[in-house]
């Protein structure tokens, strides 16, 4: 099977779905300030893609979805993801939200065929993009690229202006009734670099790997990666794959993390029937996923380890950071080290606080610090600072007055961890979250607009049925006469 043969495939699977053939059931909703679209959908990665073939689906066609970068390249995959091939098991489905020819599978095959299948061990992350892009295609999803929300303002109405920027902008403001911020990782709150480093060094001395790195001026030179989990060690592989002569892995515990609880929560039913744990046992699972962190792959630890410029510093957190004429130099329990550079996988931290385009709405929106107490054992503020978010993924208020404000937004990344768990976090909780996350915004809109919606129905008065009974009935006795006299 070809691409184009396999576009006709899809093409027909979504035919027998009745999918962009029926009408959409919303009435499109009037503005003195320009069109209302039904949902905005803020990031075209993975989740903002499948959020709106999940709303196709619903027959809510009058959606937008933004995205801050250039075409083809939302999402970390071509920008700052750094790994050979996906985490995620190759036989997880994800995106195609239940459609067999709109797998990864099914794109690979078609071009590699079966053979082709069985030989791959984890998805390449470049092949993953550039199946994200056919996807994109292949759907027909209105996307408009190189725009920024800067600020979502509630209006009256269940409304949301939001404000956007960027050459991609368009003339009219964007008005929308429900908001999907699908903004993975960092869309929660943002990357975390500790203040003992900010403080201390000079900007051109350090990056977080989620930023934008000219790695050809580390060629031949010496750097230091703090943290632990997977990205670490995949940006080690990275820099020295293009010539950094040393990578150091500084990590603060006394062994690297094995234990990846996402795998078992794959197995177990953990992933998809997580909202029906109670707040307690949410908490005291996630401050258990906290605990453990990710681990590398075997596979992206072998490589980084396979380089000889590679170094591993286990039980070593770093005490102090100071600038000096050669550098940066690093002070652990086993020594001080200096280095051309330094880059700081500390991952990140969540709280709506941190987001600019919530500034208006953020102080009523209800955390988890609001509504449950954790024992000491357990208690930790990261988790606390989380959104206590509904089923649904929405943000939900703090108070009565604030619930005009949160209305209609919805947290489709990395926020929802404590709340829904992994389902709007990693791919393999995708297929379980899209669909309750879109199921959620179609009864909100119904809600919203049930007044107009029962008046229509009430109303209804188009005749299905157009025979005449008492025309039936004398056309059969003329028949009975005229056999009669025969």
């Amino acid at each position: 099977m070809s691409l184009e043969e396999l576009k006709e495939r899809v093409k027909n699977d979504l035919s027998y779905l009745n999918f962009r053939t029926a009408e959409d059931w919303l009435q499109p909703l009037k503005h003195s300030e320009g069109h209302v679209y039904d949902v905005v959908i803020v990031g075209g990665g993975q989740s903002g893609l499948a959020a709106a073939f999940a709303l196709l689906r619903e027959r809510i066609s009058n959606i937008l979805i933004l995205d801050e970068n250039p075409e083809g390249y939302e999402g970390p995959w071509e920008t700052y993801a750094r790994m050979v091939t996906l985490r995620t098991p190759k036989h997880l489905t994800s995106i195609d939200l239940g459609v067999p020819s709109l797998t990864f599978r099914s794109w690979w095959e078609a071009q590699v065929g079966p053979e082709g299948w069985e030989k791959v061990d984890k998805i390449p992350r470049s092949d993953w993009m550039a199946y994200l892009r056919w996807y994109r295609q292949i759907l027909q999803l209105p996307v408009i690229n190189e725009v920024k929300l800067t600020l979502i303002r509630p209006l009256e109405d269940n409304i949301h202006r939001l404000h956007i920027d960027g050459p991609g902008a368009p003339a009219d403001q964007i008005l929308a009734r429900k908001v999907i911020l699908a903004t993975g990782i960092q869309g929660g709150g943002e990357w975390h670099v500790p203040l003992m480093i900010s403080e201390n060094l000079p900007k051109n001395l350090y990056a977080h790997p989620s930023e934008t790195i000219d790695f050809n001026r580390l060629i031949g030179t010496k750097i230091a990666i703090l943290g632990g989990g997977a990205s670490a060690f995949d940006n080690a592989n990275f820099a020295l794959s293009i010539g950094v002569s040393e990578a150091h892995v500084f990590i603060r515990r006394k062994e690297i993390p094995r234990i990846n609880p996402i795998r078992q929560m794959e197995m177990s039913g953990m992933i998809e029937r997580y909202h029906s744990l109670n707040d307690a046992e949410k908490y005291a699972v996630m401050a258990h996923f906290f605990k453990n962190n990710q681990p590398p792959t075997n596979d992206t630890f072998n490589r980084a380890a396979s380089w000889p410029g590679f170094k591993l510093h286990l039980g070593a957190p770093w005490l102090d950071v100071k600038e000096t004429a050669e550098g940066a130099k690093v002070k652990t329990p086993h020594g001080t080290f200096t280095f051309d550079f330094l880059l700081i996988s500390t991952g990140l931290l969540t709280d709506p606080a941190l987001r600019p385009e919530l500034k208006l709405i953020e102080p009523h929106i209800l955390r988890w610090r609001d509504v449950y107490l954790a024992p000491d054992e357990l208690v930790n503020p990261v988790l606390d600072a989380h959104p206590y978010l509904s089923p649904g993924y929405s943000f939900m208020s703090r108070e009565e007055a604030g619930k005009k404000h949160v209305h209609g937004i919805y947290a489709y990344n990395y926020s929802a961890l404590i709340s829904n768990g992994i389902t709007a976090s990693a791919l393999s909780g995708m297929r379980f979250g899209i669909p309750r996350m879109v199921s959620a915004i179609a009864d909100e809109l119904f809600q919203d607009n049930r007044e107009h919606i029962l008046k229509n129905y009430f109303k209804y008065q188009e005749k299905e049925f157009i025979g005449d009974w008492a025309t039936t009935q004398h056309t059969k006795q003329d028949s009975a006469v005229s056999v009669a006299k025969e």
